[in-house]
């Protein structure tokens, strides 16, 4: 198993040229359909006027003249053209809402499985009534549909696919930038971590000097940050140094035993915690808690969040680890401390690069976190923070287990 080539950046860009393509193809597929819903209409409203044109000459010229085809007229016991009209013409039942002269009934009904338009008219006390036979509008209204509907299926075809190329050559130039900052941060990092760690080196030498000389406690103490402050330069470097790593080509996953790098985490952490009257602890039931990683990032994993615990907890506080087997898939890593901790609706949050918490010592400005969920994601797991103002908090990682 290996972390899947391309980071969280590169879905986001992926992510945001699926939605462009789909934006242009959602507008030039409703383009379409608003196109054809006006034609349409259009179609039908020409169809019934042309149908009313015809029905009123048909009813003004009378019997005397055959009418159109597809036309039949009924008018003073008579009508045309000649032969059995019909099943249920004229439709009598009309006869009674033409009262008076001039009145006009124009409607659409079935008779025998087809569709007519009809017409009755009163003139000069004589009431006639005209059917328009709508089988051939009605067919030029399916042949209508019908060539829109293919329509709007190509459209969206080539909408898609014109927009999924579009949205490419447009977000390519933003892919590019975001990969020569990757690349320069990659650079920048390592190009720092040597020096910076002669550095720091050299600022643990001078202070234990500075122990054992006569020099005054206030230049002691800033020796001492000095030393804070290089330590603490030199983890925000390891921090970008190891997101430019996992950006670039996925490393190889192994087997990583998350008890042996808790154990390791808390022994490295452990002088710092005993330094603030914090008591750090692990806690697990012996089994196994194998999961597929890269040991190095699921071992700064570990550091940042027991970094992030003892820079939160004051003195007199407890850290504890704690390994368990939730089901037979997934192993779970917990950090919890007895901190300041923090209110539930700003958990998203804490995961922000450079979001900066308001209590605690302050070291950390967020980016330990943010590559916490970062690699966290990356290894295919998941991480959930709880907590609450004053009585700590606790952070939860689930990795899949490693198959045997």
């Amino acid at each position: 198993m290996k972390l899947a080539r391309g980071d969280q950046e590169t879905r986001e860009l992926r992510r945001a040229r699926r939605l462009v393509a789909g934006e242009i193809a959602v507008v030039i597929t409703l383009l379409v359909f608003v196109s054809g819903v006006i034609a349409f209409a259009v179609l039908i409203g020409g169809q019934r006027a042309e149908a009313d044109r015809t029905l009123a000459w048909t009813i003004r010229q009378g019997l005397t003249v055959p009418p159109p085809g597809c036309v039949w007229l009924f008018s003073g016991g008579g009508h045309t053209p000649l032969g059995e009209p019909p099943a249920g013409m004229p439709v009598t039942e009309i006869f009674a809402r033409v009262p008076a002269d001039g009145d006009v009934v124009t409607e659409t009904r079935e008779l025998g499985g087809v569709v007519y338009t009809i017409r009755t008219e009163n003139r000069g006390g004589i009431i006639s009534q005209a059917f328009f036979e709508q089988v051939y509008q009605l067919q030029d209204r399916y042949s209508l549909l019908t060539g829109f509907a293919i329509a709007e299926a190509l459209a969206l075809v080539a909408s898609v696919l014109t927009g999924y190329l579009l949205a490419g050559r447009v977000i390519r130039p933003l892919g590019e930038a975001l990969r020569r900052q990757r690349t320069f941060v990659a650079d920048a990092s390592h190009e720092l971590r040597a020096p910076l760690t002669r550095l720091h080196t050299r600022a643990q030498l001078l202070s234990r000097r500075a122990r054992g000389s006569e020099l005054p406690p206030r230049v002691v103490a800033e020796v001492d940050q000095l030393v804070g402050g290089t330590r603490e330069l030199g983890e925000v470097v390891d921090d970008l140094l190891l997101s430019a790593r996992l950006r670039a080509e996925a490393p190889r996953m192994e087997p990583v035993e998350l008890g042996e790098l808790a154990e390791q985490a808390v022994a490295a952490e452990a002088v710092r915690a005993e330094q603030r009257n914090v008591r750090i602890s692990v806690s697990a039931d012996g089994g196994a808690y194998v999961v597929p990683g890269v040991p190095t990032a699921l071992r700064r994993v570990l550091s940042a969040l027991l970094d992030n615990a003892i820079g939160h907890t004051p003195p007199g506080g407890t850290i504890e680890v704690t390994l368990g087997v939730p089901d037979d898939r997934h192993v779970e890593l917990s950090v919890r401390d007895t901190g300041v901790g923090f209110e539930q609706r700003d958990a998203a949050r804490l995961f922000e690069r450079f979001a900066r918490g308001h209590d605690g010592d302050g070291r950390r400005f967020g980016l330990g976190l943010a590559l916490v969920r970062e690699v966290v994601t990356g290894h295919g797991g998941t991480i959930a923070a709880r907590g609450t103002p004053g009585a700590g908090a606790t952070f939860t990682l689930r990795f899949l287990r490693a198959v045997p």
